[in-house]
């Protein structure tokens, strides 16, 4: 039998998994390295080191940054140097002694040590000067769009420089959603033009640095940036919404991009969800997506569901379908 990793390996390479990869099993998620700011907590507003006010509502699923006149932190995106200052990725040695503990006990040959970053280049735009600017700059500043982008960068490669130094990760958990459920937010060119250019470099840098396996969250439609998904770099797209036709992304990409998720949270992880249903759903993804470069996972970027039983009933389906494809 494969470990989970040895069986990952085969799975996106196209060899000979003996099983489906079962959502996040791959990956051990380092959480204790030291992240900017606090993070978001039901009923209360935190603040990130770039100054970003998040809100969680009490009764609400997630968090979201406030982009009122008193919260918002880039009204200007001319002025983007009178305003932002690149936050520092330093942090005192025993910040990191948790993460560092974490990452020694993990058998390496079991699972990958996996370094995760959220609000990625995209988000982090759009948290810095809400979403409808952020859209709107891309045409009426992109000069400054682009200004900003390289700073937004600069700062992910400190982090990972600071990741790989002390934790030496073999695998990135990367968080950038770039599309609603219907659609990218920005078209392709422009993807090319101004997201591609920072990935390349900030997943390049990882790469170059012991990193073997890069996972991009974005749980959307994003069918029309898989060519710069492969030109970035990725490994695996997390967050496969099935309004992506993933059976037809499979036969056009697969060898070059592996293809996670075909289990829509928004269907499945619900107060009335029910294991029959969530039975249906793994079995038709598994039998419409294949054995190779598919992992069936719920599209939320984390290892786990809104409503908790959803995940574990989820990954006990999957089993349950590995013994009877791959028999």
């Amino acid at each position: 039998m494969l470990t989970k990793r040895q069986n990952l390996m085969e799975t996106i390479k196209g060899g000979n998994p003996d099983r489906y990869v079962n959502q996040y099993e791959f990956m051990e998620l380092i959480v204790e390295v030291p992240l900017s700011g606090k993070p978001a907590v039901p009923g209360k507003e935190t603040k990130d080191t770039w100054g970003v006010t998040k809100n969680w509502p009490e009764g609400q699923l997630a968090a979201f940054p406030v982009h009122d006149e008193a919260h918002t932190v880039l009204k200007d995106i001319t002025k983007w140097k009178e305003v932002l200052v690149k936050p520092s990725v330093k942090y005192p040695e025993e910040a990191w002694a948790a993460a560092i503990a974490h990452a020694n006990a993990v058998d390496r040959n079991e699972k990958f040590v996996t370094s995760m970053f959220t609000t990625g280049v995209f988000e982090r735009l759009h948290f810095l000067m809400g979403m409808e600017d952020a859209l709107m700059n891309f045409y009426e500043e992109p000069e400054a769009v682009h200004e900003l982008i390289e700073l937004i960068t600069e700062y992910e490669l400190d982090f990972a420089k600071e990741v790989i130094e002390h934790i030496h990760p073999d695998a990135l958990f990367h968080h950038d959603d770039w599309g609603s459920g219907k659609s990218t937010f920005i078209a392709p060119a422009m993807f090319e033009e101004f997201i591609l250019p920072a990935y390349q470099k900030i997943y390049g840098f990882y790469k170059e640095n012991g990193v073997e396996v890069i996972v991009h969250h974005s749980d959307s439609y994003a069918a029309t940036l898989v060519p710069y998904m492969i030109e970035m770099g990725m490994d695996i797209w997390q967050g496969v919404m099935t309004t992506n036709n993933i059976p037809e992304l499979i036969k056009a990409y697969g060898g070059k991009l592996t293809f996670m998720g075909g289990l829509d949270n928004g269907q499945l992880d619900k107060a009335d969800w029910s294991r029959e249903e969530i039975a249906k759903y793994v079995e038709k993804a598994c039998k419409e997506n294949g054995k190779k470069f598919f992992i069936p996972c719920l599209i939320m970027g984390g290892p786990s569901s809104l409503f908790p039983e959803v995940y574990v009933a989820v990954s006990e389906e999957i089993d349950r379908m590995s013994k009877e494809i791959f028999a």
